[in-house]
C-alpha cells in the first residue's frame, strides 16, 4: 500500500469510518477502462459523468492528438477512464482514428466500453465486431436511448447481449438515466472476452488462419485482428509487423497477395460487407419498431432545417449575430472587458500593484518589468484577465453550447458543399470553428483530417483568415458601432478565405476528400455539460496562454533594454504608415507576433480614445491584423505539424499578402470616400 492510500485508510478510520466502500477508504482494485466509438455518439458527456470535471487531457505520445484521461472511484474500484478519438474503425483512415487504434494496441486495457448511438445499431456493430475480434473483453452501451424511443425504436438488449456474449447496457447520459447501471457494470467483473466471430468467406478465412500461424510477437491485439488489418494493407500494422517479425513478412505478403488475387477489389470491401451482413442479422434479432413512421419533434425538424441549404443559411446567420455578435462581442467585449478594465483595474489592482512595487523596488529598470509600459502585471496580466479573457470565455461558453447541442455536424454538412471548392470536406469545419477559440489548439486539431492536402489547405486557412477568439472579440467589440465598417471587414475576410483556399486546391494535388460523419440528436443542451465544456478550456487557457503573456511581457522587456524593441518598431513603422495607420499601431503587430491575441488587445487599447484611431485606419488595421503572420505559438505547431518547409512558405506568403490587402483597401475605401 503506498503512503497515500494508507493515509487515506487512517483518514477514513478517524472519521469513524471502517467499511471498505468507504471514499476515503484506499481502493482494493484498480482497472484502465478505454471509452470507444464514433464521433457524436457521447463518449464525452459519459466520460464527464464518470469523472467529473477533473479529467488530464494530454497529448497521445508521438501525436498532437488530445486523449482526456481521467479517474472515477466506484464502490471500492479505481477507475482511470480514457476517452478515445472518434474512430469508425480500427483500420484508421485518420490521426484520430490511428490513435483511438493504438491506445488498444499498445497498452490493452482491462476493459472496453463501447459506446454506440442506439438509434444507429446497424452502422456501429461492425465496429463491436472489430473490437471482439481484438480479443479485448468489451462491453456495449447504447447510449441516447431516449432518442432512440422518441424514433419508436426498442432495443432488447439482453438478447443482444446473448448474441453477442458481452453484456449491453442501456443509457441516455445526457439526462443520466441508465448511469447507475452503468457504473455497476464497469465496476463490476470484468467480462471474459467474447468468442463471437464474423464469417468471412472461406478464402479471407483461410488466409487469416494462415497469417496467424505465421505472427509471432505481442500486437496487442489479437492474431485475427491483426491478421484481418494485415489483409485490409493498413500501414501502421504493417510496420509493427515488419519490426517485430521480419522474418516473417515476405510469407505474410505472399499469403495477402495470394488473397488479394482472389478478388477484383481491395479486400477491405469483403470484410466489412461480410461484418454489415453480421450486423444486420444482429440487429434485426435485436431491434423492434421502426423510425420512419414516427413523426419528427421538434429537435429532429430543427436539425433538418440546420442542413437545408436555405434555411440552414439563415439559422448560421442567426448563430453568428446572436452567439458572436451579441453575446462574444457587445457582452464580451464591451460590458465585460468594461467592467474588468475599468471598475477593476484602473480603479484597484494597477494603483495598488504600482505603490507596492516601487516601494520595494525603488529601481525604474526593475520597477517596469513589473508595472511600467509593458510590465508583467499593468500590461502581461491586464490583457489576459481584463481584455483576452472575458472575451475567450464568451466564445468557450457559445461553442460549448453550438457544441452540446448537436448543432456543429449538421453545420458540417451544410458547408461541406462549399468547402469541397476549397479542397475540404465539411470535416474541417471543427478545426476552423475552433480557430475561432485558438488558431494553435485547431491547427493541433486539423490531424482529424483524412489527407495531408486538406491539413495544408486548413492550416494555411487558419494561420491566414480565421481571427482568434480574442481578435474576433476586439473586432466586434471596436466595429459593432460601425456596421458598415464590420460589413467591410466580414467581406474582405471571407473573400481572402475562399479565393486562398479555391488557389491553394488548385496548386496542390490530390484527390477531392470524402465525407462521413455521425449525426447526433438535435436537443437543448445540458447546463452541466455546457459548463463542464467551458470550464475545462478556461481552466487550459489558465494553464497555457496566461503564462505566455507573461513571457511575452518579459521578452518587451528585455528588448526595451537592449533596444532590439525599439529597433523592430523602427523596421514596422514605415510598413504601417502606408497603410494610412498612425506609427503607434507597428506595437500591435509586432506583440501579435508573440501573440494574436496580445496584438489584438494592444488594437483594443489605442482605438478606445477614437482620437488615436477610427474610421478607415480602424478597418484597415483590423482586416490587416486578421491576416497577419501566425503567432510563435502557431509557428511553432505549425513546424511541428507540416514540417519546417511548409511552416516557413506559410508565414512568408502571409506577411506581404497582409500588408498588401491592408494597403489596397486603404487605397479604395479613401479613393471612393468611404465614411466609416
Amino acid at each position: 500500500m503506498g503512503a497515500l492510500d494508507f493515509a487515506r485508510g487512517l483518514l477514513a478510520r478517524a472519521r469513524g469510518c471502517h467499511c471498505d466502500t468507504c471514499p476515503l477508504a484506499a481502493p482494493s482494485k484498480s482497472r484502465r477502462l478505454v471509452l470507444f466509438g464514433s464521433p457524436n455518439v457521447g463518449k464525452s458527456v459519459i466520460f464527464n459523468q464518470l469523472t467529473g470535471v477533473y479529467a488530464v487531457v494530454s497529448n497521445y505520445p508521438g501525436t498532437t492528438v488530445e486523449v482526456a484521461r481521467g479517474e472515477a472511484r466506484i464502490g471500492d474500484v479505481l477507475l482511470e477512464i480514457v476517452d478515445s478519438p472518434g474512430a469508425y474503425s480500427l483500420a484508421p483512415l485518420s490521426e484520430d482514428e490511428r490513435v483511438a487504434r493504438d491506445l488498444l494496441a499498445d497498452d490493452p486495457p482491462d476493459m472496453v466500453l463501447h459506446v454506440i448511438d442506439a438509434k444507429n445499431l446497424r452502422r456501429a456493430l461492425p465496429l463491436t465486431f472489430q473490437l471482439l475480434e481484438a480479443g479485448i473483453p468489451v462491453a456495449v452501451n447504447l447510449n441516447v436511448i431516449d432518442e432512440a424511443e422518441r424514433a419508436g425504436l426498442s432495443v432488447d438488449t439482453d438478447r443482444l447481449s446473448a448474441d453477442l456474449g458481452v453484456p449491453v447496457v442501456a443509457t441516455a447520459a445526457v439526462s443520466g438515466v441508465g448511469m447507475d447501471g452503468l457504473r455497476a457494470l464497469v465496476a463490476g467483473e470484468i467480462p471474459v472476452p467474447s468468442d463471437y466471430r464474423v464469417d468471412y468467406p472461406e478464402w479471407i478465412e483461410s488466409a487469416i488462419a494462415e497469417i496467424a500461424e505465421l505472427l509471432r510477437g505481442d500486437y496487442g491485439l489479437a492474431p485475427r485482428a491483426v491478421a484481418l488489418l494485415l489483409l485490409q494493407r493498413d500501414p501502421g500494422t504493417w510496420e509493427r509487423v515488419r519490426r517485430a517479425n521480419a522474418e516473417a513478412a515476405s510469407d505474410i505478403e505472399r499469403v495477402v497477395s495470394d488473397a488479394e488475387a482472389q478478388y477484383s477489389h481491395p479486400l477491405a470491401y469483403p470484410i466489412a460487407l461480410a461484418r454489415r451482413q453480421a450486423a444486420e442479422g444482429a440487429a434485426n434479432g435485436a431491434v423492434r419498431g421502426s423510425s420512419r413512421a414516427v413523426k419528427p419533434g421538434f429537435g429532429e425538424s430543427v436539425g433538418r432545417l440546420a442542413m437545408h441549404p436555405v434555411a440552414g443559411m439563415l439559422m448560421l446567420a442567426a448563430v453568428l449575430y446572436v452567439g458572436l455578435y451579441l453575446f462574444v462581442g457587445k457582452l464580451g467585449a464591451g460590458v465585460m472587458v468594461d467592467f474588468l478594465e475599468h471598475q477593476v483595474f484602473a480603479r484597484y489592482v494597477t494603483p495598488a500593484s504600482t505603490h507596492i512595487v516601487e516601494r520595494l523596488l525603488p529601481w525604474p529598470t526593475w520597477s517596469k518589468l513589473f508595472v511600467g509600459e509593458y510590465g508583467l502585471i499593468t500590461l502581461g496580466l491586464r490583457y489576459a484577465i481584463a481584455i483576452v479573457l472575458p472575451l475567450v470565455g464568451a466564445f468557450f461558453l457559445t461553442f460549448a453550447v453550438l457544441e452540446d447541442s448537436g448543432y456543429l455536424p449538421r453545420l458540417a454538412l451544410l458547408v461541406d458543399r462549399f468547402f469541397k471548392r476549397i479542397g475540404l470536406s465539411g470535416r474541417a469545419v471543427i478545426p476552423i470553428v475552433l480557430g475561432l477559440g485558438c488558431d494553435t489548439m485547431a491547427t493541433l486539431v486539423t490531424r482529424v483530417l483524412e489527407t495531408r492536402r486538406e491539413r495544408v489547405i486548413a492550416t494555411l486557412l487558419l494561420a491566414l483568415a480565421i481571427p482568434c477568439s480574442a481578435q474576433l472579440g476586439v473586432i466586434l467589440g471596436l466595429l459593432s458601432r460601425h456596421p458598415l465598417g464590420l460589413a467591410i471587414w466580414g467581406v474582405v475576410i471571407l473573400g481572402v478565405f475562399f479565393l486562398s483556399g479555391a488557389l491553394a486546391a488548385r496548386l496542390l494535388p490530390g484527390e477531392t476528400p470524402r465525407f462521413y460523419l455521425e449525426i447526433p440528436p438535435m436537443r437543448w443542451p445540458s447546463l452541466r455539460n455546457v459548463a463542464t465544456k467551458t470550464f475545462a478550456r478556461l481552466r487550459w487557457y489558465a494553464a497555457e496562454v496566461i503564462p505566455l503573456f507573461l513571457v511575452a511581457s518579459i521578452v518587451i522587456w528585455i528588448g526595451e533594454l537592449t533596444r532590439l524593441f525599439q529597433l523592430a518598431l523602427t523596421v514596422l513603422r514605415p510598413a504601417v504608415n502606408a497603410l494610412g495607420l498612425p506609427d503607434a499601431a507597428a506595437d500591435a503587430f509586432l506583440f501579435g507576433f508573440f501573440r494574436r491575441d496580445y496584438g489584438a488587445a494592444r488594437i483594443f487599447d489605442l482605438a478606445r480614445p477614437s482620437e488615436v484611431m477610427s474610421g478607415v485606419p480602424l478597418v484597415v488595421a483590423m482586416v490587416t491584423i486578421t491576416l497577419f503572420v501566425p503567432c510563435i505559438a502557431q509557428f511553432l505547431v505549425m513546424i511541428r505539424e507540416r514540417g519546417w518547409r511548409t511552416a516557413l512558405a506559410v508565414a512568408g506568403l502571409i506577411l506581404p499578402f497582409a500588408f498588401g490587402v491592408g494597403f489596397l483597401l486603404n487605397v479604395i475605401l479613401l479613393s471612393i470616400g468611404v465614411q466609416i
